[in-house]
Order: C-alpha cells, then sequence, then structure tokens
C-alpha cells in the first residue's frame, strides 16, 4: 500500500507541476468535457509500475484489471455536461469449463494399464447491469464527485460429471475421479453426477462520493466510497447421485435438494481504498 500512495504522490506531483492552468503545454483539454466517454480500470498495476520504476526495483509491464468490487464488469462514463456524467457497468457472461481426468478401465481384464476417462463440465452464466449518474465539483485538476447508482446481478451455475466406469452387477463399486483439483482416483458404493447450485438474485442501490484527480490530459486517478442497502436472494438448487441398487440389479438415481437462502446488508464498500484509473476520449 505505501508503494502504491507513493506512486499515486508522485503521478499527482508529475502532473500538477507540468501545466497549472487546464491545459498541457500541446494546448490540450485537461478536464473532461461534454460528449467525452470514460472507461475505468483498476489502477493498481500502473502505480507499481511507476513506483518500481522510480526506485528501480523492476519495471515489469502494467496489464489492465477490472475495477476492484466489479468484478469483470466493464466500467465506463458519458458526460451529459462537464458536471454531469452517467455511469454504466456491464457484464454478460456465459461458459462452460470442461476437466477430463484419466482412470483404471475396470472392465479390462487383460490390461493393468488400460484407462477410460471421466469428464467434469463446470456451465455458468453471470450477469451485471448498473446504472447511474454523477455529479461532479471543482475547477481545477482536483474533481470531488458524488451521486447514486443502482446494480442487478444474476448467477447460476452448475457441474455435470460423466464417468468412464458405470455401475453394473460385476462392479458395484466402480472407480472414478474422486477429485477433480487433484485427479485422485478411488472406488465408490455412490458418486455425485450433477449439482445444479440455485440461481442468485442480487441487487444493490448505492449512494457514492469520491475524489478524482487529473494526472495527465483526459487520464484520473479517482477513489470513492459507496454506501446503501445490498440485497441477495439464492434459489434452491438440487444434487443428483448414482448408485448401484443390488436387490433390483439397477443403477439408483437420487436427487436431493440443496437450500438456498437470503442476504440483507447495509454497509460502506471499497474498505480497502481502491483506486481506479480512468481515461477519457
Amino acid at each position: 500500500m505505501k508503494k502504491i500512495l507513493t506512486s499515486a504522490i508522485a503521478l499527482i506531483l508529475a502532473g500538477t507541476l507540468s501545466a497549472q492552468d487546464l491545459k498541457s503545454k500541446k494546448g490540450e483539454t485537461i478536464l473532461p468535457e461534454e460528449g467525452d466517454y470514460a472507461l475505468g480500470f483498476d489502477a493498481t498495476p500502473f502505480l507499481n509500475y511507476v513506483g518500481n520504476f522510480l526506485n528501480q526495483s523492476g519495471n515489469s509491464a502494467p496489464n489492465a484489471n477490472f475495477v476492484p468490487g466489479f468484478n469483470q464488469s466493464i466500467v465506463g462514463k458519458m458526460f451529459k455536461d462537464a458536471q454531469t456524467a452517467y455511469r454504466a457497468r456491464v457484464r454478460i457472461g456465459f461458459g462452460n469449463d470442461v476437466t477430463a481426468n484419466f482412470v483404471v478401465d475396470d472392465a479390462n481384464t487383460t490390461d493393468p494399464n488400460a484407462t477410460v476417462e471421466d469428464e467434469q463440465t463446470f456451465s455458468f452464466t453471470a450477469i451485471t447491469l448498473g446504472a447511474g449518474i454523477e455529479k461532479r465539483r471543482g475547477s481545477t485538476r482536483i474533481q470531488g464527485f458524488y451521486g447514486g447508482e443502482a446494480l442487478i446481478g444474476l448467477r447460476s451455475s452448475s457441474t455435470t460429471t460423466t464417468f468412464g466406469n458405470s455401475f453394473t452387477a460385476t462392479n458395484m463399486m466402480p472407480t472414478s475421479t474422486d477429485n477433480f483439483v487433484s485427479g485422485s482416483n478411488s472406488a465408490a458404493n455412490s458418486r455425485t453426477t450433477e449439482i445444479k447450485n440455485g440461481s442468485t438474485f442480487t441487487l444493490q442501490l448505492r449512494g457514492f462520493a469520491g475524489v478524482e484527480i487529473f494526472v495527465f490530459p483526459k487520464v484520473s486517478i479517482a477513489m470513492e466510497f459507496g454506501w446503501g442497502p445490498t440485497l441477495s436472494s439464492t434459489g434452491d438448487g438440487e444434487s443428483t447421485q448414482e448408485s448401484w441398487d443390488a436387490a433390483n440389479s439397477t443403477v439408483l438415481t437420487q436427487t436431493s435438494p440443496v437450500a438456498g437462502g437470503s442476504r440483507f446488508v447495509i454497509d460502506t464498500d471499497n474498505a480497502a481504498g481502491n483506486i481506479t484509473a480512468l481515461f477519457h476520449f
């Protein structure tokens, strides 16, 4: 944190000393204007880079990260005028992550090295939408801002596993992947084939206030705090297991409910004081 603060101060001093008015030496406007757009990124990699450069302790190139607190959401603004901006946050994500592991082929009695494949598929949907309005104060490089925004989110996921060794009358404890992270194998008389997590809906109403410092033309660093209520509700899910039913000589499939829940808080956010880099154009 000390390194980040040192870097931020260095950037502020460099920008302030380079131009006391609100135009650069090339005549470029420092502050955002009506019709400008802005994109926000996590400022930590940039500040670390500057700090390493000043301390000569390494100069690895910075990378663009998502703004902290809004995981994988694109953060942007559109300036109605110099004192008013509309804010938006968007994430629309869908995906499948497939992991495979080899296990001993229980049906092959001649080759002890023969294998079959277990396959696990993780699927998810993640949507975040947010909109708000921001008001600004100040006519220098240091600008105060405040406003409000509303965010809604929806997330769901499921995990499905297909096993290479099946339950049979001669193989009531088939070898299968016990843990897809480590890839360990074990034999068991039951195993989970599917987990459907309940969908989680989140609603957040957020007031915010912060400070933005323009260190270069249309380039700034900002820090803000927010406060407001957040409500999240998770529906019930289900877990499906399979085992061998010896009495009926068949595979028994059972589905069990997984309880959901809800959460309601009214609190401040960004307690760690994360810093955002903003680029206006």
